[in-house]
């Protein structure tokens, strides 16, 4: 009798990336479902199936845009269900599933060791198990600190914010919104989220560098801390990568250059009635945020069109690889144009800090960057048409709201709550397809390159 044939499970035969995209739309249908529970809202009858997707989704995929709000919609338990769901897509839920997987022993795939080492920017996979434990220690790390923190403001400011008495309500507040700055997700249990806190620097400065640990990424994060500065002996001590060495100097610039900006275009504007450090620190907060955490400091429906414009600009950006925020990330923005430079000094490598490109590297971040453009003005063309008849100023809006959703952003000039079904239903693709990475769907709708005997001739064509 022939022997019969072992099938490998499913888990095994789907490519990564499409476990990456089937656990994210797992974790979003389940909270999906919860958030329909009636104990998951105030009224007692449980979010609408349309609302209640557009939230686990802007959750998961750490967003923050929101058709509702959060601290007053939402029980106890739809916060703590959106709170998980920004907790599993800040680490990745590609991220938690690994770290299990490798606690029990269990040997990944070279295919599998190769995406999640891709998704952290790294080339090497020596001490895999280590780097995982050591991005999930850290993570609540820093998000324990924070929330320790930002307590400490919370019982300070308790009596102005109307908190319900006792010694919970604080320290809530204060987790909460430490894990949704350090994931990059923007989501606030304030009505005004956090305008409250504009007189409050400190308070505002814990989230500035909760949002900055979260965006620069945990092999920058790692490569800092694992680096012995104070030993003269260059084997011994280490070296700061070049990924790490960009991710912390496009970081800088974005931040200096952001700041400068939104102080000289909103100091008379959204700005004009605070004192000059409260204009600065608000102003350096409106430069931090953008680049996919979501919080604001001020009425973004009232800033002007020029503030608009940088902030699109700031959000298009985003963070760095490997961390939990969106964008096309600094890296890649940094490679492009080196390269522009480097092709009108005809040159044929791009070189960074004295280090010489990879081609591949190069062409992987111009599909990022035309991907993720893409994926914005079809999304935006899309909603002229569901969300027309348009007011003079809703194509501002919509093109505003479209780069914060495809960004995983979450900053909103409160013009999300008044889109049609449709349009919500456009701009959850925008987050899903943003958190994934335009690259990875390409990956996963495109067939698999395969491997060419035969050279083609070449021939020039004219561009330009």
């Amino acid at each position: 009798m022939p022997k019969p044939v072992k099938r490998e499970p499913i888990t095994q035969r789907l490519s990564p990336q499409w476990l990456m995209a089937l656990g994210f739309l797992f974790a979003i249908l389940t909270g999906t479902l919860l958030l329909t529970f009636p104990a998951a809202n105030t009224n007692g009858r449980g979010l609408g199936p349309v609302t209640a997707l557009f939230t686990a989704t802007s959750a998961t995929c750490v967003t923050g845009l929101s058709v509702i709000d959060i601290g007053t919609d939402l029980t106890l338990f739809g916060q703590l269900v959106v709170l998980t769901l920004i907790q599993l897509g800040g680490l990745g839920i590609t991220t938690f599933g690994t770290f299990l997987l490798v606690i029990v022993g269990r040997r990944l795939s070279v295919q599998s060791e190769f995406v999640l080492m891709n998704s952290y920017g790294i080339d090497e996979v020596n001490g895999l198990r280590s780097l995982l434990r050591w991005t999930m220690g850290l993570t609540f790390v820093i998000e324990g600190l924070g929330a320790f923190l930002l307590w400490t403001r919370y019982l300070l400011h308790a009596p102005d914010l109307h908190m319900a008495p006792g010694l919970w309500p604080p320290i809530y507040y204060a987790v909460f919104h430490s894990i949704s700055a350090f994931c990059n997700a923007g989501f606030s249990l304030h009505r005004e989220n956090l305008i409250a806190f504009q007189n409050d620097p400190f308070f505002l400065g814990v989230i500035d560098l909760l949002i900055i640990s979260g965006g620069l990424g945990f092999l920058v994060l790692y490569n800092l801390i694992t680096n012995k500065f104070w030993r003269r002996n260059l084997k011994t001590r280490g070296r700061v990568t070049l990924h790490s060495k960009i991710a912390l100097t496009a970081t800088l610039v974005l931040i200096a250059a952001g700041l400068i900006a939104f102080l000289c275009q909103e100091w008379d504007n959204t700005l004009k009635d605070l004192s000059p450090l409260t204009k600065f620190t608000c102003a350096l907060f409106q430069s931090v945020t953008p680049r996919t955490a979501g919080f604001n400091v001020v009425d973004m429906g009232q800033v002007k069109e020029t503030t608009r414009f940088t902030t699109n600009l700031l959000m298009l950006i985003g963070g760095s690889p490997g961390s939990s925020a969106g964008g096309v990330k600094t890296t890649t923005m940094v490679v492009l144009i080196m390269t522009i430079f480097a092709i009108c000094k005809s040159r044929r490598e791009t070189i960074i800090f004295s280090r010489t490109v990879p081609s591949a590297v190069v062409r992987e971040a111009l599909t990022i960057f035309l991907l993720a453009i893409s994926l914005i003005l079809t999304a935006f063309g899309i909603l002229l048409w569901t969300e027309a008849p348009l007011k003079p100023d809703d194509a501002s809006k919509l093109i505003f709201e479209t780069v914060s959703a495809a960004a995983t952003v979450g900053l909103s000039i409160n013009h999300t709550p008044t889109l049609s079904t449709a349009g919500r239903m456009v701009i959850i693709v925008c987050m899903f397809v943003g958190r994934l990475g335009p690259l990875a769907v390409a990956l996963l709708v495109g067939a698999r390159e395969e491997s060419r005997r035969i050279r083609y001739p070449e021939e020039e064509i004219v561009v330009g």
